[in-house]
């Protein structure tokens, strides 16, 4: 493993609780050092995530999961350039418990605080590199974001200038998976079930109607 020197390399600790997954990772310059996720297996018996079980969650994992991320990158939290965090979008309670613990770190540190939007993360991601010599995707680029709480169409003309020129204008493509895997029984989450089981089924057994979005938007309530 390469030495991290602190005058060149830049080491950023990130934490993400937008949900109910609470999750830490290390960054050094554009590769990841480690990344360690706690799920909150609670929210299974009432099928979809509780808001005020879930920020309790993060209460009890949030440390541990950013000390087994240090300790997984062999970095030291003296060794640290900046901390970032998830500023949003996602549940608030949840939410607040990763920025109080980014901002108390940062500042018991003294250095930088980065907060970070959750949406215009999922597509940075696209440039952190897993392997040398991966290919990134050369600006502008179109991005379709799919997630449990949002499906969007952007333009993306630099890392920090996005424009959304779609969206959808009831559920996410996530929310329609989760709540029809709810109605038929399946247990949470079911939103990867119904794509696992979706896979080997008829496409021609239902006929949808077609939704009435304008533009670029997108409908998948009903």
């Amino acid at each position: 493993m390469a030495i991290i020197n602190k005058y060149t390399d830049i080491v950023i600790l990130g934490i993400e609780s937008s949900c109910d997954e609470t999750s830490a990772a290390v960054i050094v310059n554009d590769h990841i050092r480690s990344n360690r996720i706690a799920n909150q297996t609670i929210h299974q018996t009432f099928g979809g995530v509780v808001p005020e079980l879930a920020s309790r969650a993060h209460q009890a994992n949030v440390i541990p999961v950013i000390d087994t991320a240090l300790k997984d990158a062999k970095i030291d939290k003296g060794r640290l350039t900046a901390i970032a965090y998830t500023q949003g979008p996602g549940l608030m309670g949840a939410l607040m418990v990763g920025s109080a613990v980014a901002k108390s770190m940062a500042m018991s540190l003294g250095i930088p605080l980065i907060p970070v939007n959750h949406m215009q993360a999922h597509i940075l991601a696209h440039f952190i590199k897993k392997s040398p010599g991966q290919p990134v995707p050369a600006f502008p680029f179109l991005c379709l974001t799919v997630s449990g709480g949002h499906t969007q169409l952007v333009v993306v003309s630099d890392y920090l200038s996005m424009e959304i020129i779609g969206h959808t204008i009831d559920d996410a493509a996530g929310e329609a998976f989760d709540k029809c895997a709810k109605i038929i029984g399946l247990p949470y989450p079911g939103g990867p079930l119904i794509d696992k089981f979706g896979s080997n089924g008829n496409t021609h057994a239902f006929v949808f109607a077609e939704p009435k979005a304008t533009g670029y938007d997108f409908s998948f309530s009903g």
